[in-house]
């Protein structure tokens, strides 16, 4: 079978920014150093983002900062970069990548939960009205039925439930954007029949998002730009035919508060062209927004 030829730059994507736009994106890369390996930079230089948050990071914040100054570096421009690392070396592990430098930053959700080590940071912008977006990454626990892990996913999303309110009050305007490991409704999952008994489906899980997306006031960006059809997916295993089936997963999620997801548009998810180009297993989700 002759090579697949995708031209001079196979991870750059086509999709030109609107003047006044802040573009902001989220992706788990599965190990920063093997995505930077793989291809993560071509597509990072040409995407034109204003936000970046990483998830699964696996390295510690010396190797991530050199990797993205790289990457950046096309651009022409100095990124802030902010990091969360795990204690635990070559787990989790977030970050932050933004061309404004942001106010402050902090790691860590609510008191210091052992169970939050390297999955939540947060960094606040201050808007051209005067306002302040408070930007989080966030990388929840992939879990496993019956085990030590599961406790900890449930205890994280129990931890997010009581603490987003109090985040949407301090600030004016809030994006959780990130890796939540969790299907909210059938239309997430392909094959979701096959997972109502699995980690990841589980209907305790998907409970607390429908308190995050009704009570607490949350908006799923990319579902309400979307609306209501499949996916689309942001997460296809490695094994099979999983991505050329497209039996994905859609687990990556902009979280807004309401006023800033009214002033969101034009959602993306930057699949790749082919499996042999996959620079991670999650693909980018990229959204614009009209700031005040």
């Amino acid at each position: 079978m002759p090579e697949k030829d995708f031209g001079e730059h196979p991870h750059r994507i086509i999709d030109p920014k609107q003047t006044g736009v802040t573009r902001i994106g989220t992706v788990n890369v599965n190990g920063i150093r093997a995505a930077h390996r793989k291809g993560m930079g071509q597509w990072l230089a040409h995407r034109d983002l204003d936000i970046l948050a990483l998830q699964e990071i696996r390295a510690t914040g010396d190797i991530l900062t050199k990797l993205a100054e790289e990457m950046t570096e096309p651009t022409g421009e100095t990124w802030h970069i902010h990091e969360h690392e795990a204690a635990d070396k070559g787990r989790a592990g977030v970050a932050i990548l933004s061309r404004q430098a942001p106010l402050a930053t902090r790691a860590g959700i609510g008191e210091g939960h052992p169970e939050d080590d390297g999955r939540w940071l947060e960094a606040d912008y201050e808007l051209a009205d005067g306002t302040t977006l408070t930007v989080v990454s966030v990388y929840v626990h992939s879990g496993e039925v019956g085990t030590q892990r599961q406790e900890h996913k449930m205890r994280f999303l129990q931890y997010m439930l009581e603490y987003l309110p109090k985040l949407a009050e301090r600030t004016d305007h809030v994006l959780v954007m990130g890796d939540l490991n969790v299907g909210h409704t059938e239309l997430d999952i392909k094959n979701w029949k096959g997972n109502v008994k699995n980690s990841g489906f589980l209907p305790e899980e998907r409970a607390y998002f429908d308190k995050y997306f009704g009570e607490l006031g949350y908006v799923d960006v990319a579902r309400s730009l979307a609306g209501e059809v499949d996916g689309p997916y942001t997460w296809w295993s490695y094994r099979g035919k999983a991505f050329d089936n497209d039996t994905g997963w859609r687990i990556d999620y902009h979280m807004a508060t309401g006023d800033l997801a009214q002033r969101a548009s034009n959602p993306k998810v930057d699949r790749a062209l082919d499996y042999s180009l996959r620079w991670s297993d999650h693909a980018p989700l990229v959204i614009d927004y009209q700031l005040p």
